[in-house]
């Protein structure tokens, strides 16, 4: 089985575990809640560990193929989109994963895109709250946000 369909399983059985081999240990995951991006193994798999618990009911509702411009490097690498469908805190998302790979066919570089913005606001705020309770970020009190 291919990485996209090995990660599209993986991330729809929410088998955290099944993800590791898939991604680089240089991966980069661009969020749509954050400037910079999740860099390394440990930190995506940091998120990912979030991010399965935080969506709910998450779907993914198609897929394409192609090849793009990487963010790190400007080099272009293969690449899938995998459309999805989610709830956070009880709001509607759509998105799309855009995973991009090495070589070997490893995920080395992630790109998350999620509409509407009040979707993007919740999901965001979820995010941090799982960060957080996973000693993953510093506990930032709301009025100094």
């Amino acid at each position: 089985m291919e990485t996209a369909e090995r990660f599209r399983a993986a991330v729809e059985k929410r088998d955290l575990a099944a993800l590791e081999d898939l991604f680089t240990e240089d991966i980069r995951l661009y969020s749509p809640v954050k400037f910079t991006p999740f860099e390394g193994r440990p930190a995506v798999l940091g998120l990912f560990g979030v991010l399965l618990r935080v969506f709910e009911d998450l779907r993914y509702v198609g897929r394409f193929e192609g090849a793009a411009e990487t963010s790190s490097d400007g080099e272009e690498a293969p690449g899938v989109i995998l459309p999805f469908r989610a709830t956070v805190d009880g709001k509607q998302i759509h998105g799309i994963d855009l995973l991009q790979f090495d070589g070997a066919g490893r995920v080395r570089e992630f790109t998350v895109m999620v509409r509407p913005q009040s979707a993007v606001h919740a999901l965001g705020q979820a995010v941090l709250a799982g960060l957080v309770a996973d000693g993953l970020a510093p506990d930032v009190p709301q009025d100094a946000a």
